[in-house]
């Protein structure tokens, strides 16, 4: 058992590494893992099942009582990245395929690694969460229609199409982690410190499949796909803590956690819904995000962890 969960620590904290080394491994032998292409939204779905076994009501107790600072988190999530990717997209010249990959990152809810960096950043956890927790259950009545707004005319996709999609793929299976964790919360905790690595593993994987979906082309287009995904995480990033200092008028440790929930997506959903209604190519900025958010977002938490202890220090 010990090793056991030696092993899923080693998964997690080496999350980047592993996305770059498999995802060399499917770009030069795409062949092994194309026919895997159906399996994503499977993987997709025990992501957000996992997600669900970690959460619980309790989690939703801030809307009652903090309603002014879940309305802020939510609405300036769903305003900031959807435009910004479509600002990018712009202007950059980005193709039809890989502008609406972009957009729909943007426009998919906040990610779970979010929750993460915001504890590391000695944020405020709670808001994060019940932001988090929000935002993906509104996500199916939200995202096919900011993403239709933005890129309807460019890429033929029906907004029933993605709304049964996320509902089947996102909030069926947060449902359900729930309620096993409300029936069961022995076997929730017991599984919980294996999730993180179940998780990134499942998300390995959907890498892998899109780009040996994409590989033909991804060569083609990598370069432009990374800059915009930087400028896009970095943009939302900025405009996250602006937003929340400035507009919300939020205290320190909500803007943090405010900051992740807005600049790191559920790239995951993205790709799968990507696979799912648009060319695989457009599934190649999701992957990249996928990398990136979390390298970005660990050494901003750093970054705040380090001032926070300074603070400390200097009292």
């Amino acid at each position: 058992m010990y090793m056991l969960l030696n092993l899923c620590k080693v998964v997690t904290r080496f999350f980047p590494i592993w996305v770059v080394a498999f995802s060399f491994l499917a770009f030069y032998a795409p062949g092994s893992f194309k026919p895997l292409g159906f399996t994503v939204t499977y993987f997709l779905g025990f992501v957000m099942l996992t997600m669900g076994l970690t959460m619980s009501v309790d989690d939703f107790k801030l809307v009652f009582s903090r309603p002014k600072d879940v309305l802020w988190g939510v609405g300036l999530r769903y305003a900031i990245m959807p435009f910004v990717a479509y600002v990018v997209s712009k202007a950059m010249g980005l193709s039809p395929e890989l502008s609406a990959g972009l957009i729909l990152v943007g426009c998919c809810p906040s990610g779970v690694a979010s929750n993460v960096m915001t504890f590391l950043a000695k944020g405020d956890t709670a808001l994060s969460v019940t932001v988090s927790s929000v935002n993906t259950v509104l996500a199916p009545f939200i995202t096919p229609f900011i993403f239709l707004f933005l890129a309807g005319t460019a890429v033929p996709v029906t907004a029933s199409a993605l709304f049964f999609d996320i509902l089947e793929i996102v909030l069926v299976p947060v449902v359900l982690g729930i309620s096993i964790r409300a029936m069961a919360p022995a076997f929730a905790d017991n599984v919980a410190k294996y999730l993180p690595a179940l998780s990134s593993i499942s998300i390995i994987f959907i890498i892998m499949i899109i780009v040996a979906l994409s590989a033909a082309k991804l060569a083609t287009v990598a370069t432009l796909a990374f800059i915009a995904v930087a400028l896009h995480n970095g943009f939302g990033l900025a405009l996250g803590y602006g937003g929340a200092r400035k507009l919300a008028g939020m205290e320190e440790k909500k803007a943090r956690a405010i900051t992740f929930e807005i600049a790191m997506e559920n790239s995951g959903l993205a790709a799968a819904l990507a696979i799912a209604h648009l060319d695989p190519i457009a599934a190649v900025p999701a992957a990249i995000f996928s990398v990136w958010h979390n390298m970005t977002g660990s050494m901003l938490a750093s970054y705040w962890a380090s001032k926070a202890e300074k603070k400390v220090d200097n009292k």
